[in-house]
């Protein structure tokens, strides 16, 4: 399966634009988008799902303009937008039935294929409780098990993973990396982390464009030899921060443990080349492309 996304516009007026000539090729596996606020990643994200029309571009997935003919992917799609509402007075069982039936998805196998979703998703125990009594993690996770209800191809996760406790994010994520070799599956999230953990590839985003795209490794090429850390008096700091690009800083007893960004010829004092990560290059490339 392969979605091509060629020169994809937004422009929702005169002054402000979603996305802007935008063009990345898919295929199955898991594809992390990095980006700050306003990149354009959910924009990105809604109009793959049909939800959203571009002003300008063209979406195929295998072959198939998915503008024009959107029934074409709204039967493999599996999405969990950002903003993800609930029934509050139905219970799980009774809300997934229900999605399923908006879905056009039933048969004698669907009891079975709720059962299973719940417990992929650890909520087994309290299926039978009204979603409204749910705490924000819970409901969250019940808005993956409906993402995943019609055994989609095409799977779009907006900011999955926020309100879950590190467990039920080490779950969310091996649920998924089960699901890649036979799925599209695009992730957008503000914990590195867990793009780091699972995605085949990465691409990262600012202000509605494509700074690049690649498996992670090429990624952190980007910022390798660029990354420093320094140890400095607290008192410092502030004058370090303004001279300097500090991507972390961490207190000890008397001293200041500062990770930043520099060209090698005009790093600080007893400055040290530390191994870069996937954050490291993503802060990287977002801060030298406004």
């Amino acid at each position: 399966m392969v979605l091509e996304i060629k020169n994809l516009t937004k422009k929702y007026n005169r002054h402000k634009t979603g996305l802007e000539d935008y063009s990345i090729t898919l295929e199955n596996g898991i594809l992390g988008l990095l980006g700050p606020n306003g990149a354009g990643k959910s924009t990105l994200m809604k109009i793959i799902s049909t939800i959203s029309k571009p002003t300008q571009g063209t979406l195929f997935l295998d072959g198939v303009d998915i503008v024009k003919s959107p029934g074409h992917i709204r039967k493999i799609l599996g999405y969990l937008p950002q903003d993800f509402g609930v029934y509050p007075n139905l219970n799980a069982y009774e809300f997934l039935s229900y999605i399923a039936a908006m879905k056009g998805v039933g048969g004698k196998g669907l009891n079975q294929r709720i059962e299973l979703l719940l417990e992929g998703v650890n909520l087994m125990a309290d299926a039978k409780r009204p979603i409204g009594t749910y705490s924000g993690g819970m409901k969250q996770r019940i808005g993956i098990a409906q993402a995943l209800l019609n055994d989609p191809k095409v799977l779009i996760f907006d900011e999955p993973t926020v309100g879950l406790d590190p467990e039920e994010r080490v779950r969310f994520r091996q649920l998924i990396s089960d699901l890649a070799d036979n799925c599209i599956i695009i992730l957008s999230s503000h914990i590195v982390s867990d793009i780091e953990t699972i995605a085949d590839e990465v691409a990262v985003m600012q202000g509605g464009k494509l700074i690049t795209k690649g498996s992670q490794p090429d990624i952190i090429k980007y910022a390798e030899n660029k990354v420093f850390e320094v140890l400095i008096a607290p008192a410092s700091l502030p004058a370090f921060k303004s001279k300097y690009r500090v991507i972390d800083t961490a207190r000890q007893i008397d001293q200041v443990r500062v990770r930043y960004i520099s060209d090698l010829n005009a790093i600080a004092p007893s400055s040290a080349p530390v191994k870069v990560g996937l954050e490291d290059a993503y802060l990287f490339l977002t801060q030298n492309n406004p």
